[in-house]
């Protein structure tokens, strides 16, 4: 099983090396790194942005909710299928076009021209706040790499790490952002059919749909119940034990998780990288079907352990790894498992390339060499790759669920660029010292509520992004109006100049 999944393995990896390396000499200018000249298609854009968006988390994290808590978990997947289409609906389309008008190619660079701000201070916050939290969602992708070579070939947990990190930051190295699309592309297909295939084959095994609700309710009734809660932790001998039902304040933190969207660097570059404003609405279609899909297979796949592994997991976040090795012979089960992979490296290579691109526009280029050529940024670019990842692995060395790492980076992402993102495309009267608050605010309350109030069992999203929301008013309204040239470019952007 271990050398036919370690073939399949070492094919896919070339596979992706080989992208990388046949889109290297497409690179010819920072407009062509970081978003790959404005020339994805709309299967490739959402493709590429849900992939990058999911990460190991789809196959481990949410499965391994589901399988630990039952139905419940379904309320993370509700807000991030609504937050999916909003963004879509709301903001690809404004932000594709406020960027071309700007010509901004990174999100930092539609911050400072978006607001003419010639002191860079929203330049440099950004990239700050954005190098912060990517290095948590990073180090979650690489543990969640980890886990799959420690659970499937036995490897050690650091040499997993780093095997991983090598095969992504070589075709992140090489290809830039259309090596990272056409990558995403690929492996969001995959992670589509490995999550569908799964659930299909256990509940056609036990007979159909109403005996897999019924042996899952012969385990805990509750498990079948979106508003109560199953307390799961094998160590402490706790296996699916009845606990208190889910509250609002439950809810509220589970759909939470929708906020988001609206704030995710690498989903809302896919947004400025797309060809033509006019293969949005495709493109839409196609990212908000394959969301809800993948999210509903992946309780499945969850509950689905339940009743299909026979001894109960030390570690849930592993059940999709143990049903694949269960249910298919080893060349196809080596083809699901890279699924896990493809979906690890999906996301981390997409944060690599946002992050690079914040140390070499928004710092080297901006404070250190004004006059650096595109060439001279690329390689600074390419280096930037192996430094962020390089920490992201020193992070990643203490392990720890990726369920929870991801939903702090989601959260101070979500929160810092969110708000900031969706005002400046909907309301003119917006300022650069609002923006900057609301950035601020964002952030540091994501950081202050995860350590000093979670406590309170409110997701930290929910106070920060409120928060946000109200610093950017308040300190917009507080300064003075734009000015004439940025409400000009705020009308041709939105299509409301005459």
């Amino acid at each position: 099983m271990q050398s036919t999944s370690a073939a399949v393995f070492l094919v896919y990896i070339l596979g992706m090396i080989l992208i990388g390396a046949l889109l290297y000499q497409r690179n010819k200018s920072m407009d062509d790194y970081f978003l790959g000249g404005r020339s994805l298609n709309g299967y490739v854009a959402a493709l590429s942005a849900e992939a990058s968006d999911m990460s190991g988390w789809l196959l481990l994290g949410l499965p391994g909710a589901a399988y630990a808590g039952g139905i419940n978990a379904m309320w993370i997947g509700v807000g991030l299928a609504i937050g999916t289409y909003l963004n879509w609906q709301f903001v690809s389309q404004r932000l594709r076009r406020y960027t071309e008008t700007v010509n901004a190619i990174t999100l930092s660079d539609y911050f400072e021209y978006r607001f003419h701000d010639k002191t860079r201070s929203l330049r440099i916050i950004s990239a700050i706040l954005s190098l912060t939290f990517f290095l948590f969602y990073t180090s979650s992708g690489l543990v969640a790499g980890g886990k799959l070579f420690e659970t499937t070939f036995g490897f050690d947990y650091s040499t997993a790490l780093y095997v991983g990190a090598a095969v992504i930051i070589t075709y992140t190295f090489l290809g830039g952002f259309l090596a990272v699309s056409w990558t995403d592309f690929v492996q969001g297909t995959l992670m589509f059919f490995a999550l569908i295939l799964v659930p299909v084959l256990i509940i056609s095994d036990v007979g159909g749909l109403g005996q897999f609700w019924q042996r899952l309710a012969g385990v805990n009734p509750d498990l079948l119940d979106a508003m109560k809660t199953v307390n799961y932790d094998l160590a402490e001998g706790i296996k699916w034990i009845s606990g208190s039902s889910i509250t609002l304040l439950g809810i509220i933190s589970l759909a939470a998780w929708g906020l988001g969207y609206f704030g995710q660097p690498h989903i809302l570059v896919r947004f400025m990288g797309i060809k033509s404003h006019r293969e949005l609405p495709k493109a839409q279609f196609i990212g908000v079907t394959w969301v809800v899909i993948t999210l509903i297979s992946a309780v499945f796949v969850g509950i689905a352990g339940i009743i299909a592994v026979e001894q109960p997991l030390a570690d849930p976040e592993t059940v999709f790894i143990t049903l694949v090795e269960m249910l298919f012979n080893p060349w196809v089960a080596g083809l699901f498992l890279v699924a896990i992979l493809a979906a690890i490296m999906s996301t981390i290579d997409s944060q690599l390339l946002v992050s690079s691109s914040a140390l070499a526009e928004d710092f080297y280029r901006s404070l250190i060499r004004p006059q650096a050529s595109d060439k001279e940024l690329m390689w600074i670019s390419r280096g930037s790759v192996i430094l962020i990842a390089v920490i992201a692995l020193i992070l990643a060395q203490s392990g720890g669920s990726v369920l929870s790492l991801v939903a702090y980076a989601w959260a101070g992402l979500g929160a810092t660029f969110g708000p900031t993102i969706i005002l400046s495309l909907f309301w003119k009267r917006m300022t650069r010292n609002g923006a900057l608050a609301g950035m601020l605010v964002g952030g540091l309350t994501v950081i202050i509520w995860k350590n000093f109030l979670s406590y309170t069992g409110l997701y930290e999203i929910v106070p920060a992004f409120i928060l946000s929301v109200i610093a950017i008013i308040i300190f917009s309204l507080l300064d003075k109006q734009p000015s004439e040239a940025v409400k000009r470019e705020f009308d041709i952007s939105t299509g409301t100049s005459r």
